[in-house]
């Protein structure tokens, strides 16, 4: 069974929820005060500028985990491992909601404090999954590689990372839908996205905005992590030939 197809279900289910006639009548039917709909177009134009948020962290906090991670397996960077590893499980001990709230008074609203709340949030899964798996490479590989003529650099793109992109691609994929279902939190600080709908409804208790927003947001989630697998599953499917 295709392993995106659970996730893919699971979003159109929740994506199906949050139309505003499907999510009105959940609400009515328990009995709670419904308030004013989301339109759908709005929460299209939302999800688009939720989803940009995302990726633009994801980004941020996969390149940097990676190079770090790569950084920590050179022997130039080993002295600097235990400090990486110690500032990439702190900057993950901080709330995201905390960095934003901090960084408001210094970078300002809009997009910056959630872009970095989300990079330092998805740093340590990268990092340690960049290392984790790199240290899985045989050193007679490495050997091999040089005694082939490979430089380092040579070894580490052409021998290394390749045999080490599973586990790789997966901490990848963990930060891609953390990435997606934290940036809801990105309304607290004025940024447009899915959290928006969420945060009106329980300012003005409008439960039907509330539960648009929290099915969209957790659609998106699921429909990044489903759009993820099947483009692994299509490398794959790609590279055997």
């Amino acid at each position: 069974m295709n392993r995106a197809l659970v996730p893919l279900l699971v979003a159109v289910c929740l994506a199906v929820l949050s139309l505003p006639d499907v999510a009105g009548f959940v609400v009515r039917a328990l009995g709670l005060q419904a308030g004013t709909p989301v339109p759908a177009g709005r929460l299209a134009w939302l999800a688009r500028q939720h989803l940009a948020l995302a990726i633009v962290g994801f980004l941020l906090a996969g390149g940097a985990g990676l190079g770090l991670g790569i950084l920590a397996t050179r022997a130039a960077g080993a002295r600097l491992k235990p400090t990486l590893d110690t500032l990439a499980a702190a900057a993950q001990a901080v709330p995201p909601l905390v960095v934003v709230a901090l960084a408001l008074p210094v970078i300002g609203f809009g997009a910056p404090p959630i872009l970095l709340a989300l990079a330092a949030y998805g740093l340590m899964p990268v990092m340690r999954g960049t290392v984790g798996a790199l240290a899985t490479v045989p050193e007679e590989v490495r050997r091999a590689a040089r005694g082939m003529g490979l430089t380092p650099a040579q070894t580490l793109v052409r021998v290394e990372l390749p045999l080490a992109a599973g586990p790789i691609l997966e901490a990848l994929r963990v930060v891609l839908v953390l990435a997606v279902a934290t940036a809801a939190i990105g309304a607290l600080a004025g940024a447009q996205t899915l959290g928006t709908p969420i945060i009106v409804g329980l300012q003005n208790q409008n439960n039907l905005a509330l539960v648009q927003g929290a099915a969209a947001a957790a659609a998106l989630a699921f429909l990044a992590d489903a759009a993820w697998l099947a483009a692994m599953a299509g490398l794959g499917r790609l590279l055997r030939g």
